[in-house]
């Protein structure tokens, strides 16, 4: 399997594809405003928050494809008065920075104000382009926004535009009354412990390191999951763009392949069978494998002409049944795997096919086969103007029109009886109109003259 997207595969010359975890970026969204200058328990909160927060910096220092970067806010200027812009991005993203966030933590003194939706906004800014890569924000916090802005609202904002999953906030000791202020921000664990803050660093950085596992069923009509073969978009529902591209496969065991992916996303499932199949919503089980279940029964449509080269540049306008909506153009003598149910096929050949309420079965093939053509000539005295008709019954259906500047035409025509009426360009009278009648059987060829 080859995802395309989330680019988490590369293909290296003609060797099986290599995985390739994207790279993490964890921005740190440290607290310095002047309530962490308060007591919780054994310290100020500032210098228990730091001690954790340095522990996990120098554990995640030894991991592989991990960046981090720091930013502080309420550390520049003390209250009073209030600087809601006081937020600042302290050691950017880069390898190998892990002591220059750890120096920077140790001398940051609490003084001024708590203006968290404005440190998300800016935090839109200190990820750089990257087209494999994880943002993920962590924010430490004792206190609700005291500025103007709304946190939740910045948060929305950056998971939408795509920039970062949904952040995690860590609380310190905040009051039980403001976690729905908080939860609407991300996932938020409130500590009111002392001990519990190391632990729950812990977990969210375990979070946020690990993928999980998923495997999609495409259920038949019978509610087995045989269906593959097909691609799988997995967009990230909230942002809109799509994160993974994946070919359903069947591995060796018999078994729908385990999929990779990543836990903090709310997906929107595309299955680009014919036509497509949605599921709007999911999210995975971040301690169990999870199944997604998609109802994608389908059978096979053939188009086919006993001339195998006849037809070979048209392709048949399949549509829904009862449908205007044109839902693929399929060329002849071509299978092609649709879902199950009714459809319409316009087939645009002279003259036209339309076949109603054609049944695609579950793992049948619905083969349709039309007439092989005959080709007819078509000789004018001189340029003028001229149609063709099939005789239905006796009423004359129009085909199409003669070209009125050439004086030999070539069609190729389904088997039926057929009228060609011309009159020259020049011509002053309708009674010079001329009529000619004329058959086609399969694999014929005639000359018509029309003089």
């Amino acid at each position: 399997m080859v995802a395309l997207s989330g680019m988490p595969f590369l293909m290296r010359g003609q060797q099986k594809p290599v995985y390739v975890p994207p790279l993490t970026r964890i921005l740190f969204v440290f607290d310095a405003s002047q309530s962490m200058a308060g007591m919780w328990e054994s310290d100020i909160k500032i210098n228990i928050a730091r001690k954790f927060l340095i522990s996990i910096i120098d554990s995640l220092e030894k991991k592989d494809n991990v960046e981090m970067a720091l930013r502080v806010f309420g550390h520049q200027s003390p209250v009073p008065p209030q600087d809601c812009s006081d937020s600042k991005l302290e050691v950017p993203f880069a390898k190998g920075n892990a002591a220059r966030i750890r120096q920077k933590l140790r001398y940051i003194e609490p003084k001024g104000t708590t203006p968290i939706a404005n440190s998300l906004l800016l935090s839109a800014k200190d990820f750089p382009a990257c087209s494999n890569c994880r943002n993920i924000i962590i924010l430490i916090t004792d206190g609700v926004e005291a500025c103007d802005g709304d946190p939740c609202k910045a948060s929305d904002s950056l998971q939408r535009m795509g920039i970062a999953l949904k952040p995690f906030v860590i609380g310190i000791g905040i009051d039980e009354g403001f976690k729905e202020s908080f939860n609407c921000i991300g996932n938020f664990f409130n500590t009111r412990k002392e001990e519990k803050f190391h632990e729950a660093l812990d977990i969210v950085i375990s979070q946020a390191l690990h993928s999980t596992t998923a495997q999609v069923n495409l259920l038949d009509s019978y509610g087995n999951p045989t269906e593959t073969n097909v691609n799988m978009t997995f967009y990230d529902r909230l942002s809109g763009k799509p994160r993974y591209n994946y070919y359903h496969t069947i591995n060796n065991r018999g078994n729908p392949d385990t999929l990779v992916l990543d836990p903090l996303i709310s997906y929107r499932l595309v299955v680009h069978t014919i036509p497509p199949v949605t599921v709007d919503s999911f999210r995975l089980n971040q301690r169990a494998h999870t199944i997604v279940a998609v109802n994608a029964p389908q059978g096979e449509l053939l188009v086919t002409t006993k001339g195998s080269r006849d037809f070979r540049d048209v392709k048949c306008i399949v549509r829904k049944h009862g449908s205007t909506q044109t839902l693929h153009l399929q060329e002849f003598n071509k299978q092609e795997k649709y879902l199950t149910g009714f459809y319409d096929i316009e087939i645009p050949v002279l003259p036209e096919v339309f076949i109603n309420q054609i049944e695609i079965k579950q793992s049948a093939l619905t083969r349709i086969e039309i007439p092989r053509p005959g080709v007819v000539n078509f000789f004018f005295p001189a340029p003028g103007y001229g149609s063709v008709y099939v005789k239905e019954g006796d009423n004359l259906r129009w085909i199409c029109n003669l070209n009125k500047e050439g004086k030999t035409e070539t069609l190729t025509l389904l088997p039926g009886s057929y009228i060609a009426v011309f009159r020259p360009l020049n011509a002053r009278s309708s009674l010079q109109t001329i009529t000619r009648s004329f058959e086609v059987t399969s694999g014929s060829s005639a000359g018509i003259e029309l003089e």
